[in-house]
């Protein structure tokens, strides 16, 4: 009973914060599955690899309810969006094969060192300024939102290319989904504005966790039973997250979020050496 109300609180709590700044939870998910399995056995037959591929099907389910309900608000550039994929599945795929190499030490290590990364940005993601060097009238972009607004921003191919191979890589690796990396790059690199950037990710969360989550199965990595109770608490937290985000101020969710993410990535650094 103990180990389904966690569950069920992991899944919640995830989505919730992951639909409402865009970072699909999967940041969240990953590294309490490893410390309630592996380090305090509360969770049987978790590994690190489990931990990601479970997370991975878990944020195919958050990324379609997000990017459902900001579909409806028209936060979802599906067009320009859909350049990303071409760099981000092959990516996601490719990390999620390279995982099974990971060991409970280097784990701890890559990941805590991966939170902290996250969490600066997070902190200074308002404070830089969108570059203009990729600001070019032959790859200019628009978008009409919900409002009625229209946005104009720049999607270079080959820089988009790059730049989301790499962090498809971290998704597959770390089941993290990449929309804490992708929100950031849309925002600073491409000028996204940030309502369309936060459900844009929501959609690239989506797709990149159903390729990941493909090398993830073949490999055996998902504990399919602690999924299904991940999953159900995940869609409803994915819907709340959505509604949420029309009603508060995300920079204070933001500001909680990032906070946690440094505490944590400082305990699982200290943790892989001791």
């Amino acid at each position: 009973m103990l180990t389904i109300v966690l569950l069920v609180l992991i899944g919640a709590l995830s989505a919730i914060l992951g639909s409402l700044v865009g970072i699909g939870g999967g940041i969240i998910i990953v590294p309490t599955l490893v410390y309630l399995g592996v380090d305090n056995d509360i969770l049987h037959g978790i590994t690190p690899q489990i931990a990601i591929g479970t997370s991975s099907v878990i944020l195919i389910v958050t990324g379609l309810s997000s990017t459902l309900g900001y579909l409806k608000t028209k936060q979802v550039d599906v067009k320009n969006g859909s350049i990303f994929l071409f760099g981000l599945l092959p990516g996601s795929l490719i990390g999620s094969i390279l995982s099974r190499y990971l060991t409970l030490e280097s784990f701890n290590l890559y990941f805590g060192i991966f939170l902290i990364f996250v969490s600066i940005l997070l902190m200074v993601r308002n404070n830089i300024k969108p570059l203009k060097i990729f600001n070019k009238p032959k790859y200019e972009k628009t978008y009409v939102d919900g409002t009625g607004k229209t946005f104009h921003y720049s999607v270079p191919p080959v820089v988009a290319f790059i730049a989301t191979l790499f962090i498809g890589v971290l998704t597959g690796l770390f089941g993290i989904g990449g929309g804490a990396l992708m929100t950031p790059l849309m925002l600073i690199v491409f000028r996204f504005p940030p309502h369309v950037a936060v459900g844009t990710s929501m959609m690239m969360i989506f797709f990149s966790s159903v390729m990941s989550s493909a090398g993830h199965i073949a490999l055996g990595h998902v504990a399919w039973i602690y999924s299904i109770v991940l999953i159900i608490s995940s869609y409803f937290g994915a819907k709340l997250g959505v509604k949420i985000n029309h009603s508060i101020k995300s920079d204070t969710v933001v500001t909680l979020l990032r906070t946690v993410m440094l505490i944590m990535g400082i305990y699982l650094i200290i943790k892989s050496f001791l």
